[in-house]
């Protein structure tokens, strides 16, 4: 199974409002930095959210590994931070044509 690191920095603007005081970083977020580093290391767009669950809130800079399985048409993955699971879904996808 694939691992990426995934870091939402301290600094990131989301956090002004999520929350003050208590910063966690938003599922959008989490979800959009998860989809952007599978599009990267795969040829493949992500076309949709099948499902996502938070189970652990992450914090601002803590160093996150995101795991996933591709198959014909979607991407299941978990983010983990150490032993802590995070989060877990599965996007739908198509892949890219090679050139």
């Amino acid at each position: 199974m694939p691992t990426l690191a995934l870091c939402v920095p301290a600094g990131h603007a989301a956090f002004a409002g999520h929350f003050p005081g208590r910063p966690i970083v938003p599922g959008v977020v989490l979800l959009d930095e998860a989809r952007l580093a599978i599009e990267a290391a795969q040829a493949l767009r992500v076309t949709g959210l099948a499902v996502a669950k938070f189970l652990s809130p992450a914090l601002p800079g803590e160093a996150l590994a995101l795991e996933y399985t591709v198959t014909k048409d979607e991407v299941r993955w978990e983010v983990r931070c150490g032993d802590r699971r995070i989060a877990i879904g599965r996007f739908l996808c198509r892949h890219e044509a090679s050139p």
